[in-house]
């Protein structure tokens, strides 16, 4: 009887996996076989999406650079740190990944618009953020920093920190500690951060509508190109679909692979340290 309702259990199980892996790979497997590989080529030639691809790849490069430059002291602060007030900064960045996309922009505006918080200060100085690349940028990094910092602190999470205390005890001052201990240690954290706030920043949509509008050469990024294609051309849009996840998908499968072989690569020293240790 108990071996009967064990593989009851077993086909329940593996229907469950099989399906929402079913789920989940059909949509991505119907971009494919939508049509031919040399149609979606020539849908991909047009201005629409040049223009998308190169504002894309643009806008989301420097809000990585803007990402990884903030976010990493901050993975390295909250994870090296305990404070009054640490469990409200983590709920705080924990927020900027559930918030809805439309309520970003929103904010965005009310903080970088003309009548916003610091709309006079950028208008004195001449410079409008709203409906701009830089907008694009702002709506990105908004996104994307949560999920660096925590992929970025759970490397850092990793690193000893009695490791941390003998490279100051001989003589390493603090940014020399984290620059040649703390970050080559984190390093598979941090890439996997890099690779995921990437991926988000390419895919951001909601925010940069509000904020930045869906103008052609201008703001229009590859989900915001998708979404004006959808309204006249589909084919379009699933070429434009394919091509933002190829862009997102290569650079999380390198990264990935470099994670793996860093981790290997400590997991080895240490092996070799500790067999040293007791030789």
């Amino acid at each position: 009887m108990a071996s009967s309702r064990w593989s009851w259990s077993a086909v329940l199980l593996g229907l469950t996996i099989a399906g929402v892996l079913t789920f989940l790979a059909l949509p991505l497997i119907s971009l494919a076989f939508f049509d031919t590989p040399v149609v979606l080529w020539r849908k991909l030639d047009g201005t629409l999406a040049r223009q998308a691809l190169v504002l894309s790849l643009t806008s989301s490069a420097l809000s990585l650079v803007f990402t990884i430059g903030g976010g990493t002291p901050l993975a390295y602060w909250l994870s090296k740190n305990n404070f009054r007030g640490k469990r409200f900064v983590e709920a705080g960045l924990q927020l900027t990944i559930v918030i809805p996309a439309s309520v970003a922009g929103v904010g965005l505006l009310l903080v970088f618009g003309r009548a916003g918080l610091l709309g006079d200060s950028l208008g004195w100085v001449g410079l409008q953020v709203p409906f701009t690349i830089i907008a694009v940028v702002i709506a990105q990094v908004f996104s994307a920093t949560a999920l660096y910092v925590t992929a970025a602190r759970q490397g850092f999470d990793g690193v000893d920190d009695q490791l941390i205390a003998t490279s100051r005890t001989l003589g390493q001052s603090p940014w020399e500690t984290f620059r040649r201990v703390s970050v080559p240690l984190a390093a598979p954290g941090l890439l996997t951060g890099a690779a995921l706030g990437w991926a988000r920043a390419l895919g951001e949509f909601g925010a940069t509508l509000v904020f930045a509008g869906n103008l052609p050469g201008a703001t229009q990024t590859m989900p915001l190109a998708i979404f004006t294609a959808l309204e006249s051309d589909l084919a379009t849009a699933v070429a434009i679909s394919l091509l933002l996840l190829v862009v997102a998908l290569v650079p999380l499968v390198l990264v990935r692979y470099a994670a793996q072989r860093l981790e290997r690569r400590r997991d080895q020293a240490d092996r070799d340290e500790s067999t040293g240790v007791d030789s």
